[in-house]
């Protein structure tokens, strides 16, 4: 099936008993069994749901993977990842990377005894100098949040092969529209499906989709026993957003590109972040992996004042000043303040994200009112 085929039909089937075209909410935490043990391979839901499992099933499809499995927030997918290291281990990860995860990583488990180790990842031979015998992970988000900087997935996954180390991508930036890790080498892709993939700004639930049998059995162990999973109706949100994710995705990057047009040939805006323009640092890395440039654009101001870029986030009308991103509404940010403000400033200026730097989540609405708005904010 080509993409859109897949995003509509891929894992999902009428309901059985009735007919229904679209995957029942199935709102029941247990399954009568005939006799001990014997059961239609449903027992509890924190184990198995079906419509979670429809779910699974269609994003698994869509990453071109085997297996998928669902979590309750975008962290807790990367909780689970984590968790299939060990005290001692090390993870190679980028130094532009979304405050959640470093969060996570830097204050939840090194802890345990699980190093991070951060760097420039679009230098390669940065991460080769880091890997050692302890090294067990790279952990790469491509495009990244907020600087939209391209990691070579196909180069990172040779270094992985060669030193025997799994490779994670977090893919919630551009979604298997845009790129398909797991095609160019990644053992595990990871979403927040709170921000594209649901689309809607409705829901919270993050996935993880793989190809290795052992691997999914790993995470199928965590997600059971840990039990960080969605509920059923959230399932259904998702499953109904991702059959409009090839419709959605086609506007935000056409919107996405004019935007950042615009603001490249403001007066006042000193950089724009958007792979698409060719200066962009690998930017021939991302025509070459991505089927198009995404929606996220970033910038920064003539003067690099913190002042300018709140005057112009208060004064804005359709990009709303809110967390997160992806949604079908256009969203506007400060990440030095909001979703980065966990990462000391220090480790964020030397990444390159400014205090100044705002981040745009460009909708699906008409450009040309958004491109208004902005001017209207900017002055």
């Amino acid at each position: 099936m080509k993409f859109g085929t897949k995003a509509i039909h891929a894992g999902v089937e009428p309901d059985p008993s009735t007919g229904a075209i679209m995957t029942p909410i199935y709102q029941t935490s247990t399954y009568v069994q005939t006799s001990p043990g014997q059961h239609k391979g449903y027992e509890y839901s924190r184990t198995h749901n079906p419509t979670r499992t429809a779910l699974q099933n269609a994003l698994a499809a869509l990453e071109n993977g085997k297996h998928g499995l669902c979590f309750s927030s975008g962290v807790a997918a990367a909780d689970a990842i984590i968790k299939l290291l060990k005290p001692g281990d090390e993870v190679i990860s980028t130094n532009d990377l979304y405050g959640g995860s470093f969060r996570i990583f830097t204050k939840v488990f090194q802890n345990y005894g699980i190093k991070f180790r951060f760097t420039n990842m679009r230098d390669l031979s940065k991460v080769e100098a880091l890997v050692n015998a302890n090294t067990k992970m790279i952990w790469v988000e491509t495009p990244t949040n907020p600087l939209l900087n391209i990691i070579d997935i196909k180069a990172c996954a040779g270094i992985a092969k060669k030193n025997n180390l799994l490779l994670v991508v977090d893919n919630t930036f551009a979604t298997p529209y845009l790129q398909t890790p797991l095609d160019l080498g990644a053992d595990i892709v990871t979403h927040s499906l709170t921000k594209y993939m649901g689309g809607h700004s409705d829901v919270v639930m993050g996935a993880v989709v793989v190809k290795d049998e052992d691997l999914a059995q790993q995470l199928a162990f965590i997600q059971n026993s840990c039990g960080a999973i969605p509920g059923p109706q959230d399932c259904f949100l998702v499953l109904r957003g991702i059959k409009t994710l090839h419709l959605r995705m086609e506007r935000h990057c056409q919107n996405g590109r004019k935007v950042a047009e615009f603001l490249k040939g403001h007066p006042k805006v000193e950089k724009v972040y958007w792979p698409g323009f060719e200066e962009h640092e690998n930017h021939e890395v991302a025509k070459e992996q991505m089927r198009d440039f995404g929606g996220m654009v970033s910038f920064v101001l003539k003067g690099d004042r913190v002042e300018d870029a709140i005057s112009v986030l208060e004064k804005v009308k359709y990009f709303t000043l809110a967390e997160s991103l992806g949604g079908v509404e256009s969203l506007c940010g400060h990440p030095a303040s909001m979703t980065h403000a966990s990462i000391p400033r220090e480790d964020r200026m030397k990444a390159g994200l400014r205090d100044s730097l705002i981040r745009l989540s460009v909708g699906v609405e008409d450009a040309e009112d958004l491109i208004a708005d902005l001017e209207q904010a900017i002055g």
